[in-house]
């Protein structure tokens, strides 16, 4: 018997629900640079699973970031579990030109939920990510109001992720308690025309400190060894490493050296924007950059080189794809619009997700955009929308783990 009429009737029935508790959570500041916000957010998370009668675990991400927080429902039946995952802290606003991360002013500390008269959602979070948490939630209790029995629900919900997970291990925690799930929807922002994210190219930042030698230009140009000069090679010979067709990028982006005309320059700094969209050019580009930085161009410089992952590459999959078809599928099927399907630049949690070999698709929470800005928005249709969408793919997920 297909029950999706008893959860399209349960989710219309708790709409105002669902908006308070997507409200709750936005104005509960959870700001990833600041471990205490984000983890009183992850506090109030568990107390909701506990609340639903879900087995929470809660794991240690390091000292200076908040914790992963892991919430299985029906762990007892048989069968792989349905994941949901994603991140419940957000951005930091800075509301001071120039503010820098740990600044006593760098976060008003009031993200202010509202919806306007166009259905639109705002405040800090509302589309990055707590939408899409709401959604799984709902979708769960959804589930639980018709006794639904047919596999373990899980959720994996990070503290750190808009800061890169700089400073902790969550990476390697979602990788370990996501291995063995059916498939993954991670609840990150939804696209406005609906796209599904099949992909995301993963990245980080390269920084180089040259020195050399500093000397007058004028009296004792011969003594010197100029660090700006050597930096030019070097920002050259990294940018020659982009190829655009595999998707890879490497931008020397900003440089810092000398302080007066008539001196050279015994400093440079550089900072350099890398963009990959697999683990085989994130390796050949480490290698590359590292081999760079080794070898000076002006004999008597040097280079100092570290390279900083912010996210590994969400990588598109055979199983992912066939993960993304299969939603679209059944959203056309269940009358809650058409589907497509996109490759996306910016990161996502995905990505461990499927290097722990779990089918996943992202940007399956609210749609909106404009993320990490004060005109972040979502559309609080999308809330109810996609809810009913994902009651309808859990009850159907047996063609998928049947491979149809």
């Amino acid at each position: 018997m297909d029950h999706y009429k008893e959860l399209e009737a349960f989710i219309e029935s708790h709409r105002e629900e669902m908006l308070s508790m997507w409200a709750d959570f936005v104005n509960t500041p959870s700001q990833a640079r600041d471990r205490a916000a984000a983890w009183n957010m992850g506090d109030k998370l568990v107390a909701v699973f506990k609340d639903m009668g879900m087995e929470v675990t809660e794991y240690d991400a390091g000292p200076i970031n908040s914790r992963t927080i892991e919430a299985i429902w029906n762990k007892d039946l048989p069968g792989a579990p349905i994941l949901f995952s994603g991140h419940y802290d957000t951005v930091n606003s800075s509301p001071v030109k120039g503010a820098k991360p740990g600044d006593p002013d760098e976060f008003d500390g009031t993200p202010h939920f509202r919806v306007d008269a166009e259905g639109k959602a705002y405040g800090l979070g509302a589309l990055d990510m707590k939408g899409g948490i709401v959604i799984a939630i709902w979708v769960t209790k959804a589930l639980q109001s018709i006794g639904w029995n047919g596999r373990p629900i899980k959720f994996l919900w990070a503290g750190d992720e808009d800061k890169g997970h700089e400073g902790g291990n969550t990476p390697e925690l979602l990788m370990e308690h996501a291995k063995g799930a059916l498939c993954c929807f991670n609840m990150e922002t939804g696209r406005v025309n609906n796209d599904l994210c099949i992909g995301r190219k993963g990245g980080g930042q390269g920084d180089l400190e040259i020195k050399g030698v500093g000397a007058h230009a004028g009296n004792d140009f011969l003594s010197g060894r100029n660090a700006v000069l050597e930096m030019c090679y070097k920002a050259i010979e990294l940018s020659k490493l982009t190829n655009v067709e595999l998707g890879t990028t490497v931008s020397p982006n900003v440089i810092a050296g000398g302080s007066v005309p008539n001196g050279i320059p015994e400093n440079c700094h550089l900072q350099v924007d890398v963009r990959y969209t697999n683990l085989e050019e994130r390796d050949r580009i480490g290698k590359a950059m590292a081999e760079i930085c080794a070898k000076p161009v002006i004999e008597g410089t040097s280079c100092e080189f570290t390279y900083k992952e912010f996210m590994a590459p969400f990588a598109t999959t055979p199983e992912g794809l066939r993960l993304a078809d299969f939603v679209a599928g059944i959203s056309e099927e269940y009358e809650l619009g058409k589907m497509g399907q996109i490759f996306l630049g910016g990161g996502s949690d995905a990505s461990y997700i499927t290097i722990a070999g779990v089918p996943t698709v992202c940007s399956t929470g609210v749609r909106g955009q404009f993320n990490h800005t004060s005109k972040e928005y979502a559309e609080v249709e999308s809330l109810y929308n996609r809810a009913k969408l994902f009651c309808a793919v859990v009850l159907n997920i047996e063609k998928f783990a049947a491979g149809n």
